[in-house]
């Protein structure tokens, strides 16, 4: 789409249903199953009209994860040093599982991305992602020697927060199968909080 004039009120919701029927196609299908034609008949639109917006699939995946990447940080960004710590990391936690319920094609885009080998995002991972992670986990490492949480490793508490939020979204048919009728966002919360809170509470505070 030529970029030297503002897009029109057409334009801009022609892009936003590209981009978001290329959620669908590219969660479900992979960046290598999905195709220009798949994204396009999810849009309502025709491959040229798409074309006009998009040059190409890689361009439209590229313009996919750039919006993902933001609001994929956001959670980890809002952890407030000067907050009361174990409530910090509890309410990180339960925004993560949020984002699992709330946006399960963004978590189920990410996973495939990073299953690939992350070619698309690589570099954001080793700079954006690697420096946010690193602040976050020196918070943390503060916290511990403040006596204030227990100490544990900090990047695998990170880890272990993603694993046992983005689990609910990447493997939600499994999840399902297993519970049945059960919502698995009901009884999630409150496990996982009691988990952490066993696992943070300082010794003299247990």
């Amino acid at each position: 789409m030529p970029a030297d004039r503002a897009p029109t009120r057409i334009q801009q919701k022609n892009r936003a249903a590209i981009l978001d029927a290329a959620l669908d196609v590219f969660s479900a299908q992979g960046f290598r199953g999905a195709t220009v034609d798949q994204i396009a008949s999810a849009a309502g639109l025709s491959k040229p009209n798409l074309l006009y917006y998009f040059p190409s699939k890689e361009a439209i995946h590229a313009a996919v994860l750039e919006q993902l990447l933001d609001t994929w940080l956001d959670p980890l960004r809002a952890l407030d040093p000067e907050g009361e710590p174990l409530e910090e990391i509890l309410a990180y936690m339960r925004r993560k599982l949020e984002m699992s319920r709330d946006l399960p094609r963004e978590s189920r885009l990410f996973a495939n991305e990073i299953v690939q080998g992350a070619p698309r995002i690589h570099d954001v991972l080793s700079t954006d992602l690697k420096q946010l992670v690193d602040e976050k986990a020196a918070v943390l490492e503060a916290w511990a020697d403040a006596g204030r949480i227990a100490r544990v490793h900090p990047y695998h508490l990170i880890f272990s927060i993603w694993s046992l939020t983005q689990h609910y979204a990447d493997f939600d048919v499994q999840v399902r199968a297993v519970l049945g009728d059960e919502d698995p966002f009901a009884a999630a919360p409150e496990f996982l909080e009691t988990l952490y809170r066993r696992l943070l509470t300082p010794p003299a505070r247990a």
